[in-house]
């Protein structure tokens, strides 16, 4: 074989190994963010549809016995959405589902709420986690969150606003406590009604996690309006 085919055929391959780069480049880009936006938009339009149907306002269902104990909160079913966050740091149109479980396959879908920890709005540490990067890049610009931040969710009864007292704080994955009921590095010190958001750093890896700690502000009826949080 001549010096020109050899040549020839190495420089075919570099291009060929470089075209198979760029696309890999462009799937992780391009196409799984807009893959991503599809499935949280197809995840918010659902828990609207969910919450359509719920008992009208002033109408409380029916019970068996008046003397019947309140029937406990419906569990959050793994996998599926039971919210929606706001974060107005983020851009008045930042809007995203908040799905129970941190699975792989759910952060695909939207923000994941850690499975164990308290419920929305609930004493306790309400705690989510989020991708920096891919997938929709939910928490993309996550180092922009500042003290005194809202954070606000709803689940179709109720907006819960938080305000955010500590972070962006840089981390190891192995530090779990940040999830705590009462997180030691937050700054409380007595139980509470508390919101942590987690995800990524450096912005391309994962080597660290960025941690905000907030508490509960307030809560307010749906029927109310939105909260004045996200009023522009």
């Amino acid at each position: 074989m001549s010096l020109r085919v050899i040549v020839r055929t190495f420089s075919e391959l570099c291009v060929t190994v470089g075209a198979v780069i760029v696309l890999f480049v462009v799937y992780v880009l391009f196409w799984t963010g807009v893959r991503a936006d599809r499935a949280m938009g197809d995840q918010i339009d659902d828990l609207h549809d969910q919450w359509a149907t719920r008992q009208p306002t002033g109408q409380p269902a029916p019970q068996a016995s008046t003397s019947a104990p309140p029937a406990p909160p419906e569990p959050y079913r793994s996998g599926q959405p039971f919210a929606v966050m706001y974060i107005p740091r983020l851009g008045f149109t930042w809007n995203k589902p908040v799905l129970e479980g941190t699975a792989t396959g759910t952060l695909k879908k939207g923000l994941g709420h850690y499975a164990g920890t308290a419920r929305l709005g609930q004493t306790g540490n309400f705690s989510v986690a989020g991708h920096r990067r891919t997938y929709g890049d939910p928490f993309k610009d996550f180092p922009k969150l500042r003290r005194g931040d809202a954070v606000v969710l709803t689940d179709g009864t109720t907006w819960f606003t938080y305000r955010i007292d500590k972070g962006p704080y840089k981390t190891v994955p192995s530090d779990v406590e940040v999830i705590d009921a009462v997180p030691r590095k937050s700054g409380y010190t007595r139980p509470g009604r508390y919101l942590t958001l987690t995800t990524c750093d450096p912005e391309w890896g994962h080597s660290h996690r960025l941690i905000v700690w907030a508490h509960l502000d307030s809560t307010q009826p749906v029927e109310t309006g939105e909260p004045k949080a996200l009023r522009r």
